[in-house]
């Protein structure tokens, strides 16, 4: 009976470790499972696969596991999942996951803070749909208090998160403003972690980038003075988003362009168009080129502290996408005025221009190149000549009648052809013309010599001698056009014999009156 009893004592005690022991089995389980996933996630090839094992239900309920570790690490692997691919982002959504993340948000731990703000991130990153799933959620007040955390990790993922939201419409980016986090923003920036300093300036630029209204908010709650101070930076990518904010904030208008120049970013932010980081330069050429459109006063600025030459050398080194800024930045400032035109074309802005015009690739990189010259070449005879001695006609010819090319290239080859030739009188430029251009563009060549050729001598000479006055003669045009009416002032310029003599068929005319020809009498004898 006795030794019964101790058995019977024996029992429960061994099968209360035996209970435990399945309970640290399973917990231990539970933790290789998500750390496994969580791994497996970071590659893009597992995805499919993990999908096809339909991971998310798995993870779903590990977001409310009993053990911090496994909370954060399925939260993490979550992220990684819908950072991947847009599909599983929106069955993160359809799953309602996202409120159980937020309601999660208030109350855990610093790891688990970061890993469920990264989850809102990368849903949110795909489209506005996403981005407003996310903020239906109740996303943006929990993101916001993470701001107020002392770690700065959680306030780096709950700043990348809203600007995530914010960049896609101004929509969004109201909800996000609304939310209070600009005042927050601002106060990460001035953080010491150069980290968060970059995705705080780069949440400023996403808010700022939509309308004036938004960039005007943002401006209010001091961003501007905050970023200036930042562009002296030795980190390259905190630079970058900081000229990205400050171009943001100038596009929008004149008032707002001219708080970023009282900033005083002038002229130091020119050094940076040198700078050895690409994205630095290409902003910073972006922002240049945002302040200088909005008014004379504005572009002189920029050329009185140097900016056309440093735009010059800027055009002239990059290729591509990043020499928009700058080729766009030198025919805004053309285009106020024939001063401010002659001031980029002493600083030899032509020639980069022309080259991007003949030998850029993208047909949006030549037709502002087109848009440019034509704003440089418009004002006076003189600035026409100087556009005209680049060799850039015939280009422009040739890309306003190419059906290859797109119509936004062909319509601005076009309109810069037609402002320059309307002040061009530069004959031999125009001469070479005749025979290649449409009838549309022939027309505003042709009366160019009709302004000029009655009232110049020389010109006219020097029009018969290297065949330009026969050229015009083999011009086909309708009797009635105003291309004919051109036609016959620069005609009437010249003695009836001379045009006759340069008149198609006027040769074999000749040739028939010799067959026809009876010597005199005397000639004979």
């Amino acid at each position: 009976m006795a030794t019964r009893r101790k058995s019977a004592s024996e029992g429960p005690g061994m099968s209360n470790r035996q209970i435990m022991q399945v309970f640290e089995t399973y917990q231990k389980a539970r933790v290789a499972f998500v750390q496994s996933v969580a791994d497996m996630a970071s590659r893009p090839q597992n995805v499919e696969a993990l999908q096809s094992a339909g991971v998310l239900a798995l993870l779903r309920p590990l977001l409310l596991d009993s053990v911090p570790t496994v909370q954060h690490t399925a939260a993490l692997a979550l992220g990684r999942l819908a950072n991947t691919n847009e599909e599983l982002a929106r069955s993160v959504v359809q799953s309602d996951i996202l409120p159980q993340l937020v309601f999660s948000l208030a109350d855990k731990n610093r790891h688990y803070k970061k890993a469920a703000s990264f989850v809102l991130r990368t849903v949110a990153k795909h489209d506005p749909e996403l981005a407003m799933a996310v903020v239906d959620s109740g996303a943006l007040d929990a993101l916001v208090a993470c701001l107020e955390e002392f770690d700065p990790g959680v306030k780096e993922a709950a700043c990348w998160a809203l600007g995530y939201i914010a960049r896609h419409t101004g929509e969004l980016a109201q909800a996000v403003i609304d939310a209070g986090a600009v005042p927050m923003i601002i106060l990460c920036i001035q953080e010491p972690e150069i980290s968060l300093k970059r995705i705080a300036a780069s949440a400023l630029s996403d808010l700022c980038k939509h309308s004036p209204e938004l960039a005007q908010t943002v401006v209010h709650s001091g961003a501007i003075a905050y970023l200036a101070q930042l562009i002296d930076s030795d980190d390259a990518k905190l630079k970058r988003q900081v000229f990205s904010a400050l171009g943001h904030i100038a596009k929008h208008t004149v008032e707002l362009a001219e708080l970023v120049v009282e900033a005083e970013v002038f002229p130091s932010v020119l050094t940076y168009l040198k700078d050895t980081d690409e994205y630095v330069q290409k902003n910073v050429a972006t922002l240049i080129r945002e302040i200088c459109k909005h008014t004379p006063e504005l572009a002189q600025l920029v050329v009185n502290n140097g900016g056309v030459a440093a735009l010059v050398d800027y055009s002239i080194e990059t290729r591509g996408n990043a020499r928009m800024p700058g080729v766009m930045a030198l025919g805004y400032i053309s285009a106020f005025s024939e001063r401010l035109a002659m001031a980029v074309i002493t600083q030899h802005a032509i020639m980069p221009l022309a080259e991007a015009l003949k030998e850029e690739q993208q047909d949006y990189v030549r037709a502002a190149a087109a848009w440019a010259l034509g704003q440089v070449g418009r004002h006076t005879p003189e600035h026409a000549k100087h556009v005209a001695e680049a060799n850039v006609f015939p280009s422009l010819v040739q890309l306003s009648a190419d059906e290859n090319q797109s119509q936004d290239l062909r319509n601005k080859a076009t309109k810069a052809l037609k402002h320059v030739l309307q002040k061009c009188v530069h004959l031999p430029a125009l001469e070479a013309l005749i025979p290649i251009a449409s009838p549309e563009i022939l027309q505003h060549v042709v009366a160019q010599f009709a302004k000029v050729l009655p009232n110049d001598p020389k010109a006219r000479k020097l029009f018969v001698t290297t065949g330009g006055l026969k050229k015009v003669q083999e011009i086909k045009a309708d009797p009635t056009s105003q291309l004919a009416e051109y036609i016959t002032i620069i005609n009437n310029s010249f003695p009836p014999e001379i045009v006759k003599y340069y008149s198609p068929g006027y040769s074999e005319t000749l040739l028939n009156r010799i067959e026809g020809y009876e010597p005199p009498v005397d000639a004979l004898a």
